[in-house]
């Protein structure tokens, strides 16, 4: 039970948050329930982010907390019965599921290590650096973004962005979710990562391509069996969002 100031508080953040995200949004956008919980989604990003920085006797909330916090508390919302509530951000949690994700797999100038980012949940495990794809961006375009958002490495600016048909990539589906990789070959050892976003990134390690656990080969069914129930094992390793790609790699190397 939160203290009768923090309640309080926390009432005039979500006035807040209504005002800056929802209250606002054109009347057609106010009419789509997945428009509106993505603007929920960033509402969500920046009171994690810059809210609880302020004011850090605030709780932590995971974003479905948020989002029925919010859709409680805002005036244009809290009119939705509960039943409506829960259908629009479980199907808004199937979408997300859905979106496509591109990345980029960066390679040393020897080919033989690789570069991870670890997200920022106590929980999280290591991957190659991607996100999702925007409506109507380019594949390669995207992974380059993200590739910059989550390590700080300019791609293009380091001259290792090719036409996008002469790039080699990687895709593996995992669950619903079409993962596609470009792979970037030659970025010095000694390159200096920060992430560019707050609170998403908190690791970034180069790690030999040899220590790392490749998935044995299987058919086409026994391969996607075997992604899905990666992806599903939450006791799994450390690497379960890497494991897929890397026989792939290790054989166009």
């Amino acid at each position: 039970m939160l203290p009768h100031e923090t309640r309080l508080k926390l009432s005039d953040w979500f006035d807040d948050l209504s005002v800056r995200f929802l209250v606002n949004l054109p009347d057609e956008e106010l009419q789509d329930a997945s428009r509106i919980c993505f603007q929920i989604e960033e509402a969500h990003w920046f009171y994690e982010d810059f809210v609880r920085e302020e004011s850090p006797d605030l709780p932590s909330m995971n974003m479905r907390q948020f989002a029925y916090e919010i859709m409680a508390h805002c005036p244009l919302l809290e009119t939705w019965p509960e039943d409506l509530r829960v259908s629009a951000f479980e199907a808004f949690i199937a979408y997300k599921a859905r979106v496509p994700v591109r990345g980029g797999i960066l390679l040393n100038h020897d080919m033989t290590e690789v570069v991870l980012v670890k997200g920022w949940k106590k929980s999280a495990k290591w991957s190659f650096p991607r996100g999702k794809l925007n409506k109507e961006e380019h594949d390669l375009v995207c992974a380059v973004r993200e590739v910059y958002e989550e390590t700080g490495y300019d791609l293009k600016q380091a001259g290792l962005v090719a036409p996008e048909e002469d790039m080699k990539s990687i895709q593996v589906p995992i669950r619903e979710q079409d993962i596609k990789l470009f792979v970037f070959r030659g970025v010095p050892k000694d390159t200096y990562f920060a992430p560019r976003t707050r609170k998403e990134i908190s690791d970034i390690q180069w790690y030999k391509l040899s220590d790392l656990p490749t998935q044995k080969r299987k058919n086409a069914m026994q391969q996607t069996q075997a992604q899905q129930n990666a992806a599903q094992d939450k006791r799994g390793n450390s690497f379960y969002m890497v494991a897929p790609f890397l026989g792939p790699l290790k054989a166009w190397i």
